[in-house]
């Protein structure tokens, strides 16, 4: 017998053993899935959460939602590599996954689920759920993630396949600033973070309160790596990088303008790479969305991430909206051929 609950209150998800196993370490592999994540894009990004859960015995399927008016949209922001249903090992998805979306048919008309990844099947096997519970469901490509997969190389093995300008750019510039990594939070070092940040070509920080306290609970787990390159004693450039499990998540990196002749990115990138694949010996590293230049010259493989409208095709506030997104996706298909 399935069971569909919802939480908005996410302290409700303790309360329920077999959920708070599924969303904490070390069975929750990357940061977006787990419950800290979400308690921090509530407390400081003003979102509204609404925890999808589908319950057969001790197996749980989870959809991280957020309500957006009469619409339900994924659980992230800028900040999320990826958003992605979670599932107990052994768990029968199909069912679980069907039973949920018949459900959320109750809770909103128009669903919007975006980055998704589909390197399991994530997004086909949503789609098709959503599908069988009766949904009109729309599926496109949204993004993109660079990623490396390190397959046991050294950093020297993998910085002597790199492009020949990056070779050379930092075999001529390394020496320009000092370079200080470190695995735990220090607020001297955030400062510093949040100063380059602050005179980089980046815009605003969407919210300084939530990025600092998720470094703050990283660090204390051991997860946080930072760096920071100088130049006569100033801060120049800084980068906030994560690992966990077999994954080295990029989170972020910034330089001052007035630096960029020295190339302290590069240097800093190269000494973050060096230290997550022969220290931590990661097998994966994940430079989230976007497809920047710079991240064609230390990444090797471009995965898709896909967006997902879904609609109550009954519902006749959502005929508008679904004759305009069919429209965009027969110009997309047209511009592809």
């Amino acid at each position: 017998m399935i069971s569909v609950v919802y939480h908005d209150d996410l302290k409700e998800v303790q309360g329920d053993a077999a959920l708070a196993a599924l969303l904490a370490a070390p069975h929750a592999r990357a940061p977006f899935d787990r419950i800290e994540w979400w308690q921090g894009l509530a407390k400081h990004c003003n979102v509204l959460p609404l925890i999808a859960v589908a319950r057969e015995g001790e197996h749980r399927a989870v959809l991280p939602l957020m309500r957006q008016g009469r619409q339900i949209h994924a659980l992230a922001n800028w900040y999320s590599f990826r958003v992605a249903p979670l599932a107990t090992p052994g768990a029968d998805l199909t069912p679980l996954f069907t039973a949920l979306a018949r459900d959320l048919a109750g809770e909103a008309p128009h669903l919007i689920l975006s980055p998704l990844p589909d390197e399991n099947g994530e997004t086909k096997m949503l789609a098709g759920a959503l599908r069988a519970a009766g949904w009109l469901v729309l599926v496109e490509q949204c993004a993109v993630n660079h990623v490396l997969a390190v397959e046991g190389r050294s950093f020297a093995a993998y910085f002597a396949a790199r492009p020949g300008p990056l070779r050379t750019t930092l075999k001529r510039k390394s020496g320009k600033v000092e370079v200080e990594l470190a695995n735990g939070f220090n607020p001297a070092l955030w400062a510093e973070y949040e100063a380059v940040y602050a005179a980089s070509w980046k815009p605003d920080e969407g919210s300084p309160a939530f990025l600092r306290t998720f470094a703050e609970a990283e660090g204390a787990a051991g997860r946080l790596r930072m760096a920071i390159a100088r130049t006569q004693g100033k801060a120049v450039a800084a980068q906030f990088w994560t690992v966990e499990g077999s994954t080295a998540f990029i989170h972020k990196l910034a330089h001052t303008e007035a630096s960029k002749s020295l190339s302290p990115g590069t240097t800093l990138s190269a000494a973050l790479f060096e230290q997550v694949i022969d220290r931590d010996r990661v097998a994966l590293v994940d430079f989230g969305t976007g497809d920047d230049g710079y991240k064609h010259d230390w990444m090797e493989q471009v995965r898709p991430r896909y967006r997902i409208e879904a609609f109550r095709p009954g519902w006749p506030g959502n005929w508008p909206l679904m004759t305009k997104a069919a429209l965009r996706k027969m110009v997309q298909r047209g511009k592809r051929h």
